[in-house]
């Protein structure tokens, strides 16, 4: 990711089986709201279409 974005990547613990991507404070994904847990690039597919 650092190398693409030029950013740093976090691991925020929690618990409840949460998991979310945030960029700027904003939602990326949800696998709560989805129910799911993102497929291999759809993070990166979804950070890039963010950036541009």
């Amino acid at each position: 990711m650092q190398r693409e974005f030029g950013c740093e990547t976090e691991l925020v613990a929690s618990g409840g089986g949460v998991f979310e991507v945030s960029l700027d404070d904003e939602l990326v994904f949800s696998k709560r709201a989805e129910g799911r847990f993102p497929e291999t690039p759809e993070i990166a597919d979804a950070l890039r279409a963010r950036s541009t």
